[in-house]
């Protein structure tokens, strides 16, 4: 089937776009003008990332470790600095291979190699609905697959997943912790991300926006706060699979768990606990 340029021209227009939007804003012009399309991306991708991690993950801190002291967390749960420059260090060593995965992803749109479509005027709206819903199934499924198998998988554990998971109590985990994993464990997570593009059509900046949302929901998950919102998988879901290492490997809800026999109830969690408490006062 012949390509049609005209039409793939409208992704590289909307990605150099983003590019000028980011990087002039950022750098001079003569810092990141001059690089091919693909750098101008991956720089794009990469400098926006960052932002986001530490706009959200300051923000998020701030709300929960100063402004609601002892609301939501007592002070003998709330990370020490140390743990958290730690998270952030090793998410900085990461940063520039997270960032190559949508780069990579945007030039195959580029190319016409996936189902991407640049205008969500060629579908209906509840087409563009239907097919943002399939496409986060897939990658439910897809991340719940891949980190069942990070921990399944003993070598995978030892050298790539081993690295997120010394994070294993509540006062160690902080909204910093989200993206503080190996560079290839990181890049392993988000991939269903791309296989989905191979699947169903979906559109093209909501593709990009959807990747970005994996940088805040992650440091979501990792504040330890139960928000008991069903059937999301919340931070009380994550910090039990960060103690257990065996339960709750789902990303966004809990059905995958729930399907494969792999849930832990946080409240139910709370009960037991409570119940053995009661047990040995008595």
């Amino acid at each position: 089937m012949a390509v049609d340029h005209s039409y793939l021209m409208q992704f590289v227009d909307e990605t150099s776009f983003y590019n000028r939007i980011v990087l002039s804003h950022l750098l001079p012009s003569n810092l990141w003008d001059p690089l091919p399309h693909f750098f101008q991306t991956w720089l794009r991708n990469y400098l926006a990332g960052t932002l986001l991690y530490f706009i959200s993950g300051f923000l998020w801190c701030f709300y929960i470790y100063y402004l609601k002291l002892n609301v939501y967390l007592p002070k003998d749960a709330i990370p020490t600095r140390k743990a958290m420059l730690l998270q952030i260090y090793v998410a900085m060593k990461a940063m520039p291979f997270y960032t190559l995965l949508p780069t990579v992803s945007e030039s195959m749109i580029e190319s016409g190699w996936t189902k991407c479509y640049s205008r969500i005027g060629e579908f209906s709206w509840i087409l563009y609905f239907v097919s943002i819903a399939t496409y986060l199934v897939l990658v439910e499924f897809g991340i719940y697959w891949m980190h069942r198998e990070l921990h399944d998988i003993k070598p995978l554990y030892k050298y790539l997943h081993a690295t997120h998971h010394i994070y294993n109590k509540q006062n160690t985990l902080s909204p910093f912790a989200g993206l503080a994993f190996h560079p290839l464990d990181g890049i392993l997570q988000a991939i269903p991300h791309v296989i989905a593009l191979f699947i169903v059509p979906i559109h093209f900046t909501t593709h990009l926006g959807l990747l970005f949302m994996e940088a805040i929901w992650t440091a979501n998950i990792h504040d330890c706060i139960h928000g008991n919102i069903w059937p999301v998988m919340g931070a009380g879901y994550h910090t039990i699979h960060h103690t257990t290492y065996k339960h709750n490997y789902g990303h966004y809800t809990i059905w995958m768990d729930w399907m494969f026999g792999s849930l832990r109830d946080p409240l139910l969690e709370e009960e037991d606990d409570n119940k053995d408490s009661s047990k040995k006062a008595d």
